[in-house]
């Protein structure tokens, strides 16, 4: 009998100590839980920077589209869906819920379409909304050809630098970044395999 309660009193004591030892456990458990935290806030403000960064590159790749269709309104129809594809990128690769770049929130134009217009310009330039940026159109060269081989080498550069930004990308905005990336090295491709220009 007495070994009995022996027994029972040092079941008691074992199991309160491991259920001390739980306790404990758990509590210190929860105090590296602050450390992924703040590495989460980290990651959170490097990622809203790199959308950044990553945006304003395909803003300015938009913005020297708009240039180039602004000297030679005759490219629309080529340049509108390429020009299209990049407004969109801008508005995906910018950090989320916040507004895009100036000139990249309007509607891309549709192949040249009078009614499209919202102000009073000439028939040519119909639907083509300027964005400001750093290419103005008195960059851009006089000859169509000339002007959209330049269009696809600032295109293949802002490709290439959205290619690079992966290493720093968690993996979702990484493939994100992958796809506009590739979509940049076909327009690339398309803007140069077009042949001579009418």
């Amino acid at each position: 009998m007495g070994r009995t309660g022996t027994t029972r009193r040092r079941a008691l004591a074992v199991t309160g100590a491991l259920a001390a030892g739980g306790a404990l456990g758990a509590c210190t458990g929860d105090r590296p839980g602050a450390a992924p935290s703040a590495a989460a806030e980290r990651a959170a403000r490097a990622e809203a920077a790199l959308r950044r960064r990553s945006a304003a590159a395909s803003a300015a790749l938009l913005a020297r589209y708009d240039a180039v269709l602004a000297a030679h309104a005759s490219l629309a129809p080529r340049l509108g869906p390429l020009r299209a594809a990049v407004a969109a990128h801008v508005a995906a690769l910018g950090p989320v819920g916040a507004p895009p770049p100036p000139g990249a929130a309007t509607t891309p134009p549709a192949p040249p379409a009078p009614s499209a217009s919202t102000a009073p310009e000439p028939p040519a330039r119909a639907g083509v909304p300027a964005s400001p940026g750093p290419a103005a159109p008195s960059a851009v060269p006089a000859d169509p050809g000339a002007a959209v081989a330049d269009l696809a080498a600032v295109t293949r550069r802002t490709a290439d630098a959205h290619a690079a930004a992966l290493m720093d990308a968690p993996p979702e905005y990484a493939r994100l970044l992958a796809s506009v990336a590739a979509a940049g090295a076909t327009h690339a491709y398309l803007l140069t395999a077009q042949g001579p220009l009418s």
